[in-house]
């Protein structure tokens, strides 16, 4: 892609580009909010070097080089699962559990036993909906992590395991999140978000809770005091529009309720699922999507970029389009994404890898708490 980018005092030079978009980049220099309509338009006229040099601006004005990640770990009590989501390579139906696996409580805390002493952070707990695995089942892990180590975040369950673990229970939204916070659940994941819009929902995941539903539980858990992450899931059958609406949906519950501390986008990968005849996006397609996520998304502080999802490489470069955040050091006990065909096919670096990573990029790391208090800055040092 040929370039027409150039800069005067640091910011994009627009003197090649037509009104509408000169119009948009001005509004983000103004820090003024682009409509639904121009973000459209960036997706449909655009270039990556306008829309990552617009988002890099936006970025540096938050958060200058800093870029952030935490020590977490990863428990996944179940890949069986009621629903068959036809992206999904992860999850086994709970009539065909071949290649599944169900953690016990006290197998789960074994896990979470193993990183006594190691200054983690946050425990993230995750996986299909299991019918046995109820909210009783997992308030008592809940209360069992809390008790065995307090200073552990407890963050946990995508709006899909909720919606059915509270309806099974026959409890209002309100207060089946109510009892998961007095057990010890501190914030939520924003996995199951996917497209909100629902005639993309009846193709790719017809009979899990929609989109009003998700935005309903992450408004009831902000209600609660609770912070919440926001996803989408693009480069599947979804349109430019669909992306647009449902970023804009994310970003009109945050202007109600500012609950959400982050937005990630999760590419789709195709192996091995019901939508491998799909073509994965490009890296360039990958790089504009997080582009206009910075831009559109005004209100919100971080937005992330999960690495063992998109690879290493792909993940250092989101730092010059928006991203400001690389999420955890993680573990190898991760498998949603490895499942689907990701780049990382066991997870986990060091906190020294990371840094590295982020300091290759010219970017400064910060570790973070689930909160994104600081907690530590690695200043590169000088062999």
């Amino acid at each position: 892609m040929e370039s027409q980018t150039s800069f005067v005092n640091g910011l994009l030079s627009l003197q090649h580009y037509d009104s509408d978009l000169k119009n948009i980049a001005e509004k983000v220099y103004r820090q003024e909010r682009i409509t639904e309509a121009e973000g459209l338009l960036l997706f449909e006229k655009a270039d990556l070097n306008f829309v990552g040099a617009l988002a890099n601006h936006v970025r540096e004005r938050l958060h200058g080089n800093k870029t952030y990640f935490n020590r977490n770990f990863h428990i996944e009590p179940t890949n069986v699962c009621i629903f068959t989501c036809g992206f999904c390579s992860y999850s086994r139906t709970y009539k065909n559990k071949e290649d599944g696996w169900e953690l016990s409580l006290e197998q789960m805390m074994d896990i979470v036993r193993k990183y006594d002493g190691e200054p983690v952070t946050e425990v993230h707990i995750v996986g299909g909906v299991h019918p046995k695995m109820n909210l009783d089942f997992f308030c008592d892990l809940l209360t069992r992590i809390k008790e065995h180590r307090p200073d552990l975040h407890r963050k946990g369950f995508t709006a899909v395991e909720l919606d059915y673990m509270i309806r099974k229970a026959k409890l209002s939204i309100e207060d089946g999140m109510r009892k998961l916070r007095d057990a010890g659940l501190q914030s939520l994941p924003g996995g199951g978000a996917e497209i909100f819009a629902q005639e993309v929902r009846d193709e790719i995941c017809p009979d899990k809770v929609d989109g009003e539903g998700w935005l309903h539980i992450h408004e009831t858990a902000h209600n609660l005091g609770m912070h919440t992450n926001a996803t989408m899931l693009y480069g599947h059958v979804e349109t430019y529009a669909h992306r647009i609406d449902h970023m804009s949906q994310l970003r009109n519950l945050q202007d109600k309720t500012g609950g959400f501390n982050c937005f990630i986008p999760l590419k789709f990968r195709n192996r091995d699922n019901d939508m491998s005849y799909l073509t994965e996006s490009t890296i360039v397609e990958d790089l504009k999507l997080y582009s206009i996520a910075r831009i559109f998304l005004d209100n919100f502080k971080n937005i992330k970029a999960y690495w063992p999802m998109l690879g290493r490489q792909t993940a250092q470069l989101t730092l010059d389009y928006g991203v400001n955040d690389l999420d955890g050091t993680i573990d190898d006990t991760t498998k949603i994404y490895t499942m689907a065909g990701s780049e990382e096919q066991t997870p986990s670096m060091t906190t020294e890898q990371l840094c590295d990573l982020i300091h290759a990029a010219k970017r400064l790391p910060v570790e973070r708490d689930t909160l994104y208090n600081e907690i530590h800055v690695y200043e590169e040092t000088q062999a």
